[in-house]
């Protein structure tokens, strides 16, 4: 028996306390993700923590604590630095990683650099440790197998740099395909892979309790050469820019599994298998090729980097639970008697507990597994996958049943007792729950699924809706979300048949897929996906996102039934609801619109009044992306897109040469984005859209004068701008003459919708607005007058902010005597443009010009300012100043 076999006798009373304390941490990490999956769906970025938090997290750190139990013991002496150094190791890992995980999911670089050089110093000292470990070591026949965790602690380092190089904005998809190409298979084959493989060399004989196969520690000291040199292929490949490289990395990959494999499997035919660590291990080896063979098909097919980086998120659940998962649970379950400690008897019974119903749980968690990666209806795929979820938390009852019976037998009655129970041999495994239990637990989950939704199912003889006979086939279609389109956005099925949709978001805003009949996604942020069942089709059915202002930009599915009888209602004849713009019946919210109504109690009209220029060169502010719902006119509420919660968004204001560094944080439930007029640089990187609970730094010199439009340029932009997301950037020309009171208004219009719902995007489209405002809310500045004195010099900056029409501002009873308009005076200003005899009535703008006039005023009274088209005036766009002597 190898030296890593399990004690006879009670292990130092000091390994207990240190393996149970610092294993906490592996069960932490593996508790947070148990939560993430059960809640997932009100999860942000779920998909990202639950990989992350088991691999990242559970299974990084259980590789830095065994990995190093096991080196000691290959090597026959301690590490140096001793529990003292581990823990300093393990406490910056789980910071480091935290710092990973929330920066990412943040949307926050900085964090992710920080945590990415924590989680780099931890491998390397990882590396010197061992190192240091070789020098001088007693270097029995298994100390070579050391360089494995050698190897894959570089791989760590190396392969972190790369996540963190794809968490930062990549200027195209095919460079986002290489660096997650790259960062996947470094983490998940070359630090997960080789640590996992070189260690079951010798923990697996131990776990069967016989002796390793006298050729086995040769055979894997030249897999670890081939294993490596797979990985290293990856990185030629992502270097030379050839993903066909990766088929040959992945088949060296394989080669150097079967070296290291082809001795357990020796080992395996003289000692079946018979505990739930020894059942795990095999099933995780199973996974681990399954995913090295379906990785080399994605990569021949793919046809770039981009579409291989689509298709491997097929890999994370056969990869994360399928192997390093139960790789995980197995190895800790054969482990927890050496943490445990206690004596014989208690590492007798402790196994007992790890080991209870060891075979149905293991078949449970796999047939469930690879059910959930087939084409399933959605209901079945939920209990399964939550049946399979519960197979592998059942290793937390079962520790947690440990530790219980471990404390009561220490208390329990004298050594005489003790010897009197004591058995001898193996430990039994408790069949009580076996592989057929484990299989009719699987089954009934089915049944249920198919229960809950039989025409879902396909059952032949289940009708439809619609009265059509099921024919008991199932017609699957994969539909991509991307560039405001469904591709494909007409599917065609039999009559009868069962569709299943394979929506994937591969844009990068969120989306859904509404359908008529009542199914429907949820929304998917980017890269997310989802099933949507429509059952047994016996009619067309229309589908469309119900992103606002997505159906209006084109965002339509077509299910078209073949075959369908001539009196089955087409999906065009059925009754509209009146939603995202379509006639119906629904109350508008024009209904109420009154706009000679007093505003409501606590109204405060928006400030227009504009304050200096700071006296600083640069201006830092972060725009916080929310949805409200607001009042938009007396008596009537809307959901609004805002900028730090006003619509329009805050006013900035510098000088020409000042360094604006905006951050944009999305807090809302949608991709948004931000547009800032009064920069000049290529929009690829600071105007992207980023998904909900992200943020970017925009960063600009205003090299040129004048009232610069900001706003959200994420398609449809007509709508998020007629959401509020807008506002005012005032870059001040040189040798700007100080006046006494400034103001600034932005003109805007709104199209109401349903009351407390999103704008109207049919009226958009049609350019037909219920209100033209200035500063979001009509007449605000009848109620609450703008304030001047006969004899000041007032100017008054002015945006005509849109989606659509412009501006022809003019003051009633006032004459403009200065015109700056687009960076130019027009009329008066330092040059004093004209004779001095000239005058303006109206800054013309159309949308998204700006520009500011001046004036005094000649004599005490009330001024109204409006838009001078008259039509726009009357819905809204109207104010006044009261000016006194």
């Amino acid at each position: 028996m190898s030296r890593l076999a399990r004690p006879a006798t009670r292990p130092p009373m000091a390994r207990r306390p240190w393996h149970v304390r610092v294993n906490a941490l592996v069960v932490a990490w593996f508790l947070a993700a148990f939560v993430v999956a059960v809640a997932h769906r009100w999860v942000p970025e779920a998909s990202y923590l639950l990989v992350h938090l088991m691999l990242l997290g559970a299974v990084t750190t259980a590789i830095l604590i065994w990995s190093a139990h096991f080196a000691d013991t290959l090597l026959g002496r301690p590490a140096p630095g001793g529990q003292g150094l581990m823990l300093l190791r393990l406490g910056v890992h789980t910071v480091s990683a935290v710092l990973v995980i929330v920066g990412v999911v943040t949307g926050r670089w900085p964090l992710v650099v920080a945590g990415g050089i924590g989680v780099t110093l931890v491998a390397v000292t990882h590396v010197c440790v061992i190192l240091l470990q070789r020098r001088g070591a007693l270097m029995a026949r298994f100390g070579a197998l050391s360089l494995f965790y050698v190897c894959a602690g570089l791989c760590l380092a190396v392969g972190v740099w790369f996540g963190v190089l794809l968490a930062r904005t990549t200027p195209s998809a095919q460079l986002e395909g290489r660096l997650y190409t790259a960062h996947t298979t470094t983490m998940l084959l070359g630090w997960v892979g080789l640590t996992v493989l070189g260690t079951l060399v010798v923990l697996w004989p131990t776990m069967l309790r016989t002796k390793m196969v006298p050729g086995a520690p040769l055979a894997a000291r030249r897999a670890m050469f081939v294993l490596l040199g797979g990985v290293a292929v990856v990185w030629v490949a992502v270097a030379l820019d050839q993903p066909r490289l990766v088929v040959l990395a992945v088949a060296g990959y394989l080669t150097g599994v079967v070296l290291v494999v082809r001795p357990m499997v020796t080992v395996a035919r003289t000692k079946p298998p018979r505990s739930y660590g020894t059942f795990s291990a095999v099933a995780a080896v199973a996974w681990l090729v399954v995913s090295l063979v379906v990785l080399a098909v994605l990569a021949a097919t793919a046809s770039d980097w981009a579409a291989l980086r689509d298709s491997l998120g097929v890999l994370a659940a056969p990869y994360a639970a399928g192997f390093a998962g139960q790789v995980l649970l197995g190895s800790l379950s054969y482990l927890a008697p050496v943490m445990l400690g206690g004596g014989p008897r208690v590492v007798r019974r402790v196994d007992e507990e790890m080991n209870r119903a060891a075979g149905a749980r293991v078949v449970i968690v796999n047939l469930c597994l690879a059910l959930f990666l087939l084409p399933l209806p959605s209901l079945v795929r939920v209990t399964t996958s939550l049946l399979g979820l519960a197979g592998l938390s059942a290793f937390l009852v079962l520790l947690g049943r440990a530790l219980w019976v471990r404390r009561r037998l220490e208390r329990e009655g004298s050594g005489a007792v003790i010897a009197a129970k004591l058995r001898t041999g193996p430990p039994p495994v408790p069949r009580r729950l076996g592989v057929l239990h484990g299989v009719g637990a699987v089954a009934f989950a089915v049944v249920l699924g198919v229960a809950g939704d039989p025409a879902a199912a396909g059952l032949a003889g289940a009708d439809a809706d619609d009265g059509v006979a099921a024919t008991g086939r199932t017609t699957t279609v994969r539909v991509e979300a991307r560039d405001m389109r469904f591709v494909p956005d007409v599917i065609e099925v039999p009559v009868g048949d069962r569709l299943v949709v394979e929506l994937v978001n591969t844009d990068d805003d969120v989306h859904d897929l509404v359908l008529d009949n009542g199914a429907r996604s949820g929304r998917l942020s980017a890269g997310e996906s989802a099933e949507i069942d429509l059952g047994v089709v016996g009619r067309d059915v229309e589908g469309w996102c119900s992103v606002a202002g997505h159906r209006q930009m084109g965002m339509t599915l077509d299910v078209v039934a073949v075959g369908a009888a001539g009196d089955v209602m087409a999906a065009s004849e059925v009754p509209s609801s009146g939603h995202m713009g379509h006639p119906g019946t629904e109350p508008s919210a024009r209904d109420g619109l009154d706009l000679l109504a007093e505003p409501g109690p606590g109204f405060t009209a928006h400030p227009a009044e504009l304050p200096p220029a700071p006296e600083a060169d640069v201006h830092e502010l972060t725009l916080t992306v929310t949805e409200v719902t607001a009042e938009v006119a007396p008596g009537v509420e809307q959901e609004r897109w805002t900028f730090n919660g006003t619509a329009p968004g805050p006013t900035l204001r510098g000088k020409v040469g000042d360094v604006f560094e905006i951050t944009l944080v999305n807090d809302g439930t949608i991709g948004h984005s931000v547009d800032l007029h009064a920069g000049a640089l290529a929009p690829d990187g600071p105007m992207r859209t980023i998904a909900p609970g992200e943020s970017l730094v925009y960063r600009f010199t205003a090299e040129r004068a004048g009232i610069w439009m900001y706003h959200c340029s994420t398609m449809p932009m007509s709508m998020h701008i007629a959401q509020g997301m807008f506002g005012a950037v005032v870059i001040d020309p040189p040798d700007l003459e100080p006046v006494d009171r400034e103001y600034v208004l932005v003109q805007s219009e709104v199209y109401l919708g349903e009351p407390g719902e999103t704008a109207d995007a049919a009226a958009i489209a049609a350019e037909q607005p219920d209100l033209v405002v200035f500063n979001g809310y009509p007449n605000q500045y009848d109620h609450e007058p703008l304030a001047a004195r006969v004899g000041e010099r007032v100017r008054v900056w002015v945006l005509a902010a849109g989606p659509n029409r412009g501006s022809a501002f003019h003051v009633v009873g006032g004459q403009f005597d200065t015109v700056y308009d687009e960076g130019a005076y027009r009329l008066g200003g330092p040059e004093e443009i004209g004779d001095g005899t000239g005058g303006s009535q109206v800054l013309p703008l159309v949308a998204a010009q700006g520009g500011f006039v001046e004036l005094e005023f000649p004599e005490a009274g009330t001024y109204p300012f409006v838009s001078h088209a008259m039509v726009d005036a009357e819905r809204g766009a109207h104010g006044v100043f009261a000016v006194t002597e």
